[in-house]
């Protein structure tokens, strides 16, 4: 890319090591958040944490690589089977870990981590501060320069394990460009979809479990919140805004058995604006629920057990023909993508086209993605630390 830069414009990307954004914010930078982290017992889990970094470990063999460096915060938190609360509805924790053959380290503020969180990782963990990363890095870097295989202890993890001249470390495509620079750029780093990203993906038994359970309860509470909204609406001609009517579904679900807070903000959206793509109805400044119009609500929560989220379209009164064209047309398409039959390995940007083609029949379409990932009792968006 940069050469192609170069050959057009003659401009060039030119790396500095400050970070602009930390010179901007001075020192009226917020604190860090200092939520505690704790442990997601083996019975939500599902498996060790042990196990899954022998997993990675095999990997890392395949590809003979010295290491992985691992700054999605998501992916620590599953492989090391913790959960945080740094991120409004993301059970995450600023963290990265750098996983080896012999060593697994996780840097992270330590005042954090629970009294049962560091007894949990134990002596399977080395504990660093998040600041020491990149020092860190460094080290690393310069121990995959030696000329030959030694057997020399680590000057980061005081333990011994063997390097060659070959071996690179692993980072994933969506790491920042300093994890590539600290740790010697193209010559020592190999960058690839996460390998934890893809074991993460594959639910195991107890997750999958854990998922319809929470998908019952979460089923339940949505059931539960309708039939509310519409007696106040229509039966009892109650005046409900849209901020209201989400507060009264979360205060529903926080009923709910292993419920740990929603997984996003509650798009409770009436009208016209059940038409805006994410949109967030703002306390004091939002629209009357209309009973004649479409009422869209798209919300999730998060559980011990699993994480939801389940966007319904309800119409009170008597629905427009376009209205009803429209809703037809997606149906058709959710019941093509159920009925799909497609060989290992394709991927959803290939199906996509399937779900949308009776829109496409009558030149319509929607301007944003069929589907997503959700995590279990994690987040449905990557994270990673900066």
């Amino acid at each position: 890319m940069q050469e192609s830069l170069t050959k057009k414009s003659g401009a060039s990307l030119v790396g500095i090591k400050e970070n602009l954004v930390d010179k901007v914010w001075g020192s009226q930078r917020p604190p860090r958040p200092a939520e505690k982290v704790k442990v997601l017992p083996e019975k939500y889990s599902g498996k060790k944490f042990q196990e899954k970094i022998e997993d990675l470990r095999k990997e890392l063999d395949k590809k003979k690589a010295a290491g992985i460096i691992i700054s999605m915060l998501d992916e620590i938190a599953w492989l090391f089977n913790l959960r945080g609360n740094d991120i409004p509805y993301n059970p995450v924790f600023f963290s990265y870990a750098a996983i080896t053959p012999t060593t697994s380290t996780i840097y992270i503020d330590a005042d954090k981590l629970t009294p049962e969180a560091k007894n949990h990782l134990d002596k399977d963990v080395a504990i660093r501060p998040y600041e020491a990363l990149f020092a860190d890095l460094k080290l690393l870097s310069e121990s995959v320069s030696m000329e030959k295989q030694t057997n020399g202890e680590s000057q980061v993890t005081g333990t011994t394990q063997p390097v060659t001249k070959k071996s690179k470390f692993l980072i994933s495509t969506k790491a920042s460009w300093a994890l590539s620079l600290d740790l010697g750029g193209e010559e020592k780093v190999d960058e690839l979809r996460s390998p934890v990203a893809d074991a993460k993906a594959i639910k195991n038994n107890t997750e999958l479990e854990g998922m319809r359970q929470c998908h019952i309860r979460d089923g339940a509470a949505l059931s539960e919140y309708f039939a509310w909204l519409e007696e106040m609406l229509v039966e009892k001609k109650e005046k409900i805004d849209e901020v209201q009517a989400a507060d009264k579904l979360e205060q529903i679900r926080s009923k709910g058995e292993h419920f740990a807070g929603l997984s996003f903000d509650t798009i409770s959206s009436t009208g016209a604006n059940a038409a805006v793509i994410h949109y967030k109805p703002e306390r004091g400044n939002c629209s009357i629920i209309d009973p004649t119009a479409i009422y869209l609500c798209d919300s999730g929560a998060q559980y011990f057990d699993g994480t939801t989220d389940t966007t319904r379209t309800l119409h009170f009164g008597t629905p427009s023909f376009m209205e009803v064209k429209a809703y037809t047309l997606v149906l058709k398409g959710v019941i093509s993508i159920d009925r799909l039959i497609f060989p290992k390995g394709t991927s959803g940007f290939a199906l996509d086209a399937f779900a949308r083609q009776h829109l496409w029949r009558e030149g319509l379409d929607y301007r944003h993605g069929t589907g997503h990932g959700v995590g279990s009792y994690l987040v449905m968006r990557p994270l990673r630390a900066y």
